[in-house]
């Protein structure tokens, strides 16, 4: 029979860990170097840019970090602060309200144009530019742009409305908060759907053609087919669209700040945060409400993705 010093591979597994352990190459480790090199400065980017930034901004949340002069550390009061804050929860109050008025019409109407782009019927792609090009340009540029069209002299929406005969005379748009909500929420769904548009339609085009073939044998409507097909099959990519919407919704600034910026109870918790930190020079406090806002859209994320998740990840 012999014995393990007898047979030179049997005494290499037995120092190895035994029969069933498999021996570690070479080559193998040297991939696994190779490997760690190649990710290595993704990885330092992560740190310097991400994590270390984060940690520093833990510590200032922690101090009464003033924008100029010395700073004190000061624990956990500036989070304690934060829960007798009216006009800090007054600003979370808007941004709820405010995100669940244009996240469904986003959604919606990105899902129309990505279904219109899908039948590709007759001027699918010049829909598919009006509602894309926004996002191209920029929010900044789009809210400035309707700045001056929102004037209520000179502006072109008072005119196109008025040959609409909807409105009789001019209106100020920004002065007021329910039609400033308004015309800000209608710039935002114009501007964000069609992000929506493109990360659905790149779904459905994934989906095998044979289901709807299959379904048409079957006799089933357009209804029954993306209830039982489309849908299922995008829950991966609607729920990249809701979270991109939801987090930009909840990180509104910019159209705000340009078209609203003197109308007070239209403050976001960004714009909250701002003038926490450059208005009233408060910058250890405005770095707590900005970790706390950290931690809530990470929740919501995380929710999402439970909710959202196909089947085979369970």
């Amino acid at each position: 029979m012999g014995t393990v010093a007898d047979k030179p591979h049997l005494a290499l597994r037995a120092r190895r860990g035994g029969p069933g352990r498999p021996v570690r190459s070479a080559q193998s480790r040297r991939a696994s170097r190779t490997g760690a090199l190649l990710v290595s400065p993704a990885v330092a980017l992560v740190v310097v840019f991400v994590l270390f930034p984060l940690g520093y901004a833990v510590y200032i949340s922690l101090t009464n970090w003033p924008l100029l002069g010395p700073y004190h550390f000061v624990g956990l009061a500036n989070y304690k602060q934060l829960l007798h804050d009216s006009g800090f929860k007054h600003s979370v109050v808007f941004t709820l309200t405010y995100t669940a008025i244009v996240t469904p019409p986003i959604f919606i109407v990105g899902y129309g144009l990505a279904a219109l782009l899908r039948a590709n019927r007759f001027g699918s792609k010049v829909f598919r530019t009006i509602f894309f090009l926004p996002f191209v340009v920029g929010l900044s540029t789009v809210s400035f742009m309707f700045e001056i069209e929102l004037q209520p002299n000179s502006g072109g929406v008072d005119f196109l409305l008025s040959k609409l005969g909807i409105v009789s005379d001019s209106h100020a748009w920004t002065v007021n908060q329910t039609s400033a909500l308004i015309a800000i929420s209608v710039i935002v769904v114009w501007f964000a759907s069609g992000l929506t548009m493109l990360i659905l339609t790149g779904g459905m085009q994934s989906i095998p053609q044979e289901l709807y073939e299959a379904a048409d044998v079957d006799g089933a409507s357009w209804w029954a087919k993306e209830w039982r097909i489309t849908l299922p099959m995008l829950r991966r990519s609607i729920a990249l669209a809701l979270i991109i919407s939801i987090i930009g919704s909840f990180l509104a600034f910019n159209q705000f700040y340009i078209l609203a910026q003197n109308n007070v109870g239209l403050e976001t918790v960004v714009e909250w945060i701002y003038q926490t930190a450059f208005t009233r020079f408060q910058v250890g406090y405005a770095t707590a409400m900005a970790i706390c806002l950290v931690v809530v859209i990470a929740l919501i994320t995380s929710a999402q993705f439970l909710l959202l998740r196909d089947d085979t990840e369970l």
